[in-house]
């Protein structure tokens, strides 16, 4: 008989080669810090196996409920989530022990010749065709390309990332925009030709965030992952999921948000909380930022809560919900 303090750890994780080097990163960290084996459990979701476009499958949740039911049915002990896919809501029943340290949180874009996108919106005899599943990709590179006079293709598309960036080599698009985390963590940054800026392009809130969660009744094994967690980044993502869901917006709805930490000589003080609402055509924007206190305890999540929820009020004040065409009844 095994002894439930040595046998392996299961980690459910999805199958893609991105969501397995996210896992496996995790995994090591899980090994050595509990200094037990941790063994992968691939799982197939809903999200991985449809061929819809997000937007039109509804994106919330539609790639963790399968990891979710494996964790409450006991088949695995722990799941790592990328956080932006993770509904805003958490069940009573599982646990987010640990938010890791995240990695950068910025969209990158991967064109054709090396180019900007700048460059890529110059050439006037040439609409540059521009490849995204995000309408919160698409609201905000229509916008930047009327900002300078010029504009762009969006074009829905679905895949990994390899599948992405081929549309790109087999030139049957100028441009692909992607998470700058996931290229990171497959090895691939170096194939970014730009790096977007979030004064242009706010990310997803939570992109760049890992989430590692485990059933509420495992008590141990939450406190043990829960040393994984990094307070800074817990803030930084709370404001924005909290924007999100103030919102009533799903992951696929149009909204970007990014929580700056502002540091001064001896510690991180400020929270800047930036949010921004647009229609897919990029033509009407809502976008507003927030400054506040960071939490000093770990625990106090209030602050952030706090400031996302007012950032969204403001938001819905200046029309936002006009504009997000998913919106919870």
């Amino acid at each position: 008989m095994t002894d439930s303090t040595t046998r392996a750890l299961r980690l459910g994780t999805r199958r893609s080669k991105l969501a397995m080097a996210q896992s496996g990163q995790i995994a090591e960290a899980v090994r050595e810090l509990t200094g037990r084996p941790v063994e992968l459990v691939e799982i197939t979701t809903y999200g991985d196996t449809s061929r819809e476009h997000l937007a039109q499958i509804g994106g919330s949740g539609v790639f963790v409920s399968a990891l979710r039911d494996a964790l409450l049915a006991g088949e695995i002990d722990f799941a790592v989530h990328s956080l932006k896919d993770l509904p805003t809501t958490q069940p009573e029943t599982l646990t987010l022990a640990a938010i890791p340290v995240r990695e950068d949180p910025r969209d990158a874009l991967i064109a054709r010749d090396g180019l900007t996108f700048e460059q890529l919106t110059a050439d006037e005899d040439r609409v540059a065709r521009i490849g995204t599943g995000s309408p919160r990709r698409m609201a905000q590179l229509n916008a930047w390309a009327r900002s300078l006079g010029r504009r762009v293709e969006t074009v829905p598309i679905r895949g990994n990332i390899d599948t992405r960036i081929g549309f790109v080599e087999k030139g049957e698009l100028d441009a692909v925009v992607l998470a700058a985390a996931g290229l990171t963590r497959i090895g691939r940054i170096d194939e970014a030709t730009q790096l977007l800026s979030p004064d242009v392009v706010l990310p997803a809130p939570g992109q760049g965030a890992l989430a590692i969660e485990c059933a509420a009744v495992n008590v141990d094994l939450a406190a043990r992952l829960s040393e994984l967690d990094d307070p800074d980044t817990r803030a930084a993502v709370t404001a924005e999921r909290s924007l999100l869901a103030a919102l009533e917006a799903g992951c696929s709805a149009p909204v970007g948000a990014l929580a700056d930490l502002q540091a001064d000589e001896q510690a991180v003080t400020e929270l800047h909380l930036r949010g921004i609402v647009g229609t897919t055509d990029g033509t009407t924007l809502v976008q507003l930022s927030t400054t506040g206190h960071v939490p000093a305890s770990p625990d106090d999540v209030s602050t952030p809560l706090n400031m996302g929820r007012e950032l969204a009020a403001e938001m819905l004040a200046k029309g936002a919900a006009g504009l997000m065409g998913e919106r919870a009844l």
